[in-house]
């Protein structure tokens, strides 16, 4: 008898918690689903919404037109909450400069330390910005993508993709100083080219003149006396010298061979011009000899590259008779960039 009724006492006593049981679970499930859709799913859009979509879509690079400086400094931390969630969805996570959705986040920081909608949208759509300042270094914006890293680097300093990021900016400006370095080098290699060759024709038909007329002097002068002249007597040694012997034919040497001078490093890096005058003796084998410096402006610059030049080059010597001889020529080098 006493064990039925505790079986009874028992039963009923299940049956009263198992009510309490469902009420209970009931209401956290109630609360659950509250909270989804009261707080969670409502963060998350907003995330989203400031990532500009799904983290996995990919960046695009829409052609706008971009929007003016935002006055931040008159904003509070919501309407700056709000510009930068605009400038997320038109992608504006960077630039322009003054107008772009880290600098609302920033300076809304700046307001209110650990901002959470702030902190957390700036780590969430960090991947995004890193990759629009990419896309400015391989436009070759170069200031622009240092811009952007270095606003970058006030979102997350020890992130890793800024030293990527970096590494790929120096490396691109790099190879772009190169090419033009080249460009500038071949351009002035072509300059001095054509300043050599227009040099060297100035020289030739120097020479050639100089040596029409030597000819021209030396056939007036070899020219016989006439008749009258030749009856008259030898009597005084004016009158001697008067009928004086054929002179011999003079030819001025005449270059053949010219070296180039190196431009001094420091008057190239100083953007310096000048000239150098030299005076020097042509041998009869053709070779330059007793180089001497007439006059050089400016002054301890370009000499010794003007003498160096000259003492390789090579000419056809001047003759007399036929015959090389010694032979004394003046010469002018320019030094210009």
């Amino acid at each position: 008898m006493d064990t039925r009724i505790k079986l009874e006492a028992r039963r009923r006593a299940r049956g009263a918690v198992r009510p309490v049981t469902l009420a209970a679970l009931a209401i956290i499930v109630v609360l659950a689903v509250a909270s989804w859709f009261l707080v969670i799913q409502p963060h998350e859009e907003m995330l989203l919404s400031d990532a500009g979509g799904h983290p996995s879509s990919p960046v695009t690079t829409n052609t706008v037109q971009a929007p003016p400086p935002a006055n931040v400094e008159a904003m509070g931390t919501d309407q700056l909450l709000s510009e930068a969630r605009k400038a997320m969805n038109d992608q504006r996570y960077l630039a322009p400069a003054g107008n772009n959705a880290f600098e609302f986040y920033l300076k809304a920081l700046e307001r209110e330390p650990g901002n959470p909608v702030a902190t957390d949208a700036l780590r969430e759509t960090f991947p995004f910005a890193a990759s629009a300042a990419e896309q400015q270094i391989n436009a070759g914006n170069f200031s622009e993508a240092q811009r952007e890293i270095d606003l970058l680097a006030k979102a997350d300093p020890a992130n890793y993709t800024l030293t990527i990021l970096r590494s790929k900016l120096d490396a691109q400006r790099k190879v772009v100083d190169k090419a033009q370095q080249d460009a500038a080098d071949q351009a002035r290699q072509q300059q001095l080219a054509a300043q050599k060759a227009a040099e060297e024709k100035a020289a030739a038909d120097k020479a050639a003149e100089e040596q029409a007329a030597q000819v021209a002097t030396a056939t007036a002068t070899a020219r016989p006396a006439g008749p009258a002249t030749a009856q008259k007597p030898a009597s005084t040694p004016d009158q001697t010298a008067q009928v004086a012997p054929v002179q011999p034919t003079l030819t001025p040497a005449v270059l053949i061979r010219s070296v180039q001078p190196r431009y001094p490093t420091q008057a190239q890096r100083s953007r310096t011009e000048g000239f150098v005058v030299l005076s020097f003796t042509v041998k009869p084998d053709g070779h330059t000899a007793d180089i001497k410096v007439v006059e050089a402006q400016p002054r301890h610059v370009f000499e010794r590259a003007a003498i160096d030049a000259v003492d390789r080059w090579e000419f056809k010597p001047a003759t007399r008779n036929g015959e090389p001889v010694d032979s004394t020529v003046t010469n002018r080098i320019n030094f210009k960039l």
